[in-house]
């Protein structure tokens, strides 16, 4: 029986700007229904990676496939799930209206009426759980049902993978959850697989398979308990760090100040925000 060619696939990888490296010699393989995160400091490269996934960003060096082919902009198979954002509270904009721009945003005018959309759009939100206020404005909606829309268009196409770019950030810890568990959900129960950009890993921990770590052009890559370990965080930060687990969380104590890492004693985060993307 013939394995199921991977979902993402990197080839001693580098992305460059200049003289500054972000990552080189990256070998990743992301499979079918797997679910990676992906952490790191300011500017370590994160969203760059996904902007290569994107088709938005061209490698350095190495090369990169995307189910099997690659990268491209627009790619339905692709959903993204960027940060929550701030909406106005006048904007004249409903619910249901924002996940429809994962259809027919990137045309000009307004959007022809259409069973099969509204169908896939019913879809969508009944499958985030966000029928009920589909309809209300998006500027009076909460940061965890905003959020809950952004999931439902990223999955307007039935994406075979899944890009999150800090989803959880400027979220309380109860929608924190609640939109972990979407995505946790959406990857088991369809196979989806999953590539979750996070400052926080600790909300996340339990659904991950493995860990992608990206520090000042290093990076370390394996399963939670074998990543995130004194000694390799130390090695990444080549700096003494000790990862302590007190209570089922994962904090990391000492890792140097310009460089903020996951569950950081001073609650550093990591953000990288990437541009509006739409398949």
């Amino acid at each position: 029986m013939t394995a199921a060619a991977p979902t993402v696939r990197l080839v001693d990888a580098a992305v460059r700007f200049g003289e500054r490296t972000l990552w080189e010699s990256l070998d990743l393989t992301v499979a079918r229904g797997e679910f990676l995160a992906v952490l790191g400091p300011n500017g370590a490269g994160k969203s760059t990676l996904l902007r290569v996934l994107l088709g938005l960003e061209r490698l350095s060096a190495g090369s990169a496939e995307v189910l099997g082919r690659p990268p491209r902009r627009g790619n339905a198979s692709v959903g993204y799930v960027p940060q929550q954002r701030a909406f106005d509270r006048e904007l004249p904009l409903r619910g249901r209206d924002l996940v429809r721009l994962g259809l027919d945003g990137h045309r000009w005018g307004l959007p022809l009426p259409s069973a099969h959309a509204r169908a896939r759009v019913d879809n969508a939100l009944e499958e985030v759980g966000a029928t009920d206020y589909a309809d209300g404005p998006i500027g009076l909606l909460s940061g965890g049902e905003q959020q809950r829309l952004g999931i439902a268009q990223a999955l307007l196409h039935d994406p075979q993978l899944l890009l999150c770019d800090e989803p959880l950030l400027n979220l309380d810890l109860r929608h924190q959850r609640e939109v972990a568990r979407l995505i946790s959900r959406r990857q088991r129960d369809a196979e989806t697989a999953v590539i979750f950009v996070t400052h926080e890993v600790n909300p996340i921990l339990s659904m991950v398979d493995r860990i992608l770590v990206l520090v000042g052009g290093r990076w370390a890559l394996g399963r939670p308990e074998e990543v995130l370990t004194t000694e390799t965080m130390s090695e990444l930060y080549q700096s003494a760090v000790d990862v302590l687990r007190v209570r089922g969380r994962v904090v990391v104590v000492g890792a140097p100040e310009d460089s903020p890492n996951v569950g950081h004693d001073e609650h550093s985060d990591f953000t990288e925000p990437l541009p509006p993307y739409r398949a």
